[in-house]
């Protein structure tokens, strides 16, 4: 009887020594639970959280997954501590944590593996961790937080690696608010991003590189996550002027801009040779399809090849930027990001916001100034084009993720259900903006909605409204899109200019400075960071003019190279065995800009360029006869040609959409159906009139060469179709190998791509 009395008293003890302990976290006790000196003391957040990082515990796959694993949730990364400890103390009865025998909670037999553990063992008894947990039950399993950390220092963070054999390395120094700092490098979790090519030492930190090129490992301790950039040269000799022995060469005539300045710092460090400059054909059909994606017209080639001026290639990129055609092809390119697309069996909303979007590029309005018209439209979509951004999508919550990826090239969508594992947005950032745009009705009509409300999932309560990153709106505030639009569209905003001009950077060099284009993050960082800030804020001062930066880019050394490849810039083709290590890798340069980016034609520009090639235009639903696709403002206009050629229907963001112009249909109807052998010899087609004229087969050759290549035949080709046509044949024969040789024109490389 005296035994089961003391038994109770003893749980009953527990009970409440367990109970106090979290509601006053300043009682002590004797024996077990004597408190210890503030520096012995667990944190839990800033000790233990670090371990369930470190093993895995709160990953994604793990039980930092949405559901959670084995009825057991702990929030990602850490993010959410708070929850964490409730999950830990309080949930399964408690049963987790044993406050009279430490050794015997869950948390601790569960992995360490002394109890069934779906996980596996991922911490030994006596290690560090598991000791962690165990002297922070003994302590009382309470809920201190002694010190906010502030910043993690990485070293080293950027480094560039001479010797692929040699290991690196890595620490992380954490410093917090209480001006304390510690080694935390056992506790940071080093990831690279591609781990075929960076192997790192879990146990004693140290990075292996293990082929050339620009890599990332992002270090992770607590909310904080750092980029770590290593480089190694893709070649193991400098690149040398050849009179002076070891001074790293850069030609005065690769050097036109500041942006060339910026790339070709980079190439030097990373010893890539740069192509030559490309020819002024090849310049022309680029800068001519880039701008206005148009096909230069054979006229406009051979005046162009003609003309001896030495600024012929500025005066033609100031012709294209202020044509017409560049209005209709740069209003396209905006109304994929904007995702302008026709309502159910309603095409009105849709044409007047496209007509008001091509106004807007044809005065040369800043985009700043579009970004405000667009957020702050309301009335009748039907007749006030910009209030039909807020038809685009369906929910508030949509709403908030269409405009940080537009406008911010940021994900938000990531903080829907937790805290963004990869950047800073939080759940009240993400649920915050879409109560903003949750006082919006989006009807035909779009107007204000006071009572418009989204619900937190976290708090199970309205989210207040809030500016992402910043702060929260106050009670009072109506219509919170005036503050969000003053911080978006502000000088010193971090997003807004940046994410626009890596875009703009993207359509003209074929590759983003930031890939994707959508996902701006401190931990996916630029390939060219200060040419990046530089161009945005050019941009900013020069009233956020689309075309003063297009004509930047245009007018650069950079953008002018040839797309051919030299052996040491080389594309994915060629394999190099390094000496150092006994696997192959591959020696490209696809985003340093060593040489031009060869780009599919979009399918909007490749269709036109197949009609003004073959002179016969194509039809789109009920357009008139000679409507250029890159002036379809509706995207599900009725069009076999662009439905095969993979057009994006804007449903969702372009940028990301999975169909593209590299698809198998589109090749199988080139090589076979009637997108081409339909028009290429019918009456009235180029390859007619120019036979009805008496042209030699040579000269229809050459022809065709100029209107879809922008060049003339060079020698070889010539002697190549001189071999294959009988000029003392009939018509008839003839005109079956020209067809065929336009046929094989419009399907080769060189024509469905901008190079």
């Amino acid at each position: 009887m005296k035994t089961i009395q003391f038994t109770l008293i003893t749980l009953t003890i527990s009970a409440v020594l367990f109970l106090c302990g979290h509601v006053h976290h300043n009682i002590s006790f004797a024996n077990d639970f004597a408190a210890s000196k503030p520096s012995d003391r667990v944190d839990f957040e800033n000790d233990l959280i670090p371990v369930f990082t470190k093993f895995g515990c709160n990953a994604g796959a793990c039980h930092g997954a949405a559901a959670g694993r084995g009825e057991f949730k702990l929030s990602l990364f850490g993010g959410n501590p708070q929850a964490d400890y409730k999950a830990i103390v309080r949930q399964l009865a408690g049963r987790r944590i044993n406050l009279m025998h430490p050794d015997e909670s869950l948390v601790i037999l569960k992995p360490t593996a002394q109890t069934r553990h779906g996980g596996g063992q991922v911490l030994h008894e006596n290690s560090e961790g598991a000791r962690l947990l165990r002297n922070w039950i003994q302590q009382g399993a309470r809920y201190e937080t002694l010190r906010r950390l502030e910043r993690i220092e990485i070293s080293p963070q950027k480094h560039v690696i001479t010797h692929l054999e040699n290991p690196i390395q890595l620490r992380a120094i954490a410093h917090f608010s209480d001006a304390t700092t510690e080694d935390v490098t056992r506790w940071t979790v080093f990831t690279p991003e591609d781990s075929s090519a960076v192997e790192i030492d879990t146990s004693t930190a140290a990075a292996k590189v293990l082929r050339r090129g620009r890599h990332i490992i992002l270090a992770r301790y607590l909310t904080e996550v750092v980029p770590i950039e290593f480089i190694v040269p893709f070649n193991e000799i400098p690149i040398q002027n050849p009179h002076d022995k070891g001074e790293t060469y850069v030609s005065p005539e690769l050097v036109r801009t500041s942006i060339d300045t910026e790339i070709l710092k980079l190439l030097s460090t990373l010893r890539l040779p740069v192509s030559p400059a490309a020819d002024d054909a090849t310049f022309l059909r680029r800068v001519t399809l880039d701008l206005t994606g148009y096909l230069p017209t054979p006229d406009a080639v051979t005046a162009f090849l003609a003309d001896t001026d030495p600024h012929k290639r500025e005066t033609l990129v100031d012709r294209l930027l202020q044509s017409d055609a560049f209005t209709a092809y740069w209003t396209l390119q905006l109304a994929k990001l904007l995702r302008i697309g026709a309502q159910e069996r309603d095409t009105q909303g849709a044409f007047v916001y496209h007509q008001w979007l091509s106004e807007q590029i044809r005065e040369g309005i800043g985009y700043d100034e579009m970004a405000r018209s667009v957020i702050l439209a309301t009335g009748d979509s039907h007749a006030v084009g910009p209030a039909n951004f807020y038809r685009t999508v369906n929910t508030p919550r949509e709403q908030a993720e269409f405009m940080s990826e537009l406008f911010m090239g940021a994900r938000l969508r990531c903080a829907n259900c937790h805290n963004h594992p990869l950047d800073k947005w939080t759940q009240d950032d993400y649920h915050g903006l879409a109560a903003i745009f949750a006082k919006i009705e989006s009807d035909q009509i779009v107007k204000v909605k006071p009572s418009g409300e989204v619900i937190h999932p976290e708090t199970r309560e309205k989210a207040v409204p809030r500016i992402p990153g910043k702060r929260f709106l106050s009670a009072d505030v109506a219509d919170g899109r005036a503050e969000l639009v003053e911080w978006l569209t502000g000088s010193e905003n971090p997003y807004f200019a940046k994410a626009i001009v890596n875009r703009l950077w993207k359509a003209m060099m074929g590759r983003g400075l930031v890939e994707p284009v959508d996902d701006f993050r401190s931990t996916n960082p630029a390939t060219h960071p200060e040419l990046l800030t530089a161009l945005s804020d050019d941009f900013v001062a020069n009233g956020y003019d689309l075309r003063y930066i297009l004509r930047r880019i245009a007018l650069s050394a950079a953008y002018a190279r040839s797309a051919g490849t030299l052996p040491q810039n080389a594309e994915p083709k060629t394999r190099l065995r390094d000496k150092y290590e006994r696997h192959e890798f591959l020696v490209l340069d696809d985003r340093f800009y060593s040489h031009a980016l060869q780009k599919p034609l979009e399918p909007e520009v490749l269709a036109d360029a197949i009609s003004d090639v073959l002179g016969i235009p194509d039809t789109y639903g009920n357009e008139p006869e000679g409507t250029r696709a890159v002036s379809l403002f509706n995207p599900n206009t009725e069009s076999e040609a662009l439905d095969i050629l993979g057009r994006c229907g804007r449903e969702t963001s372009c940028e990301s959409a999975t169909e593209g112009t590299d698809g198998l249909q589109r090749k199988l109807h080139l090589f076979n159906g009637d997108l081409l052998n339909a028009r290429i010899g019918v009456p009235g087609s180029r390859l007619d009139k120019l036979m009805s004229d008496g042209k030699s087969p040579i000269e229809i050759l050459n022809a065709f060469y100029l209107a879809a290549l922008s060049r003339h035949l060079t020698e070889t080709e010539q002697q190549f179709w001189e071999q294959h046509i009988d000029v003392n044949s009939s018509a008839n024969s003839q005109r079956a190998i020209l067809e065929d040789m336009v046929w094989s024109l419009l399907t080769c490389n060189e024509f469905v791509s901008n190079h």
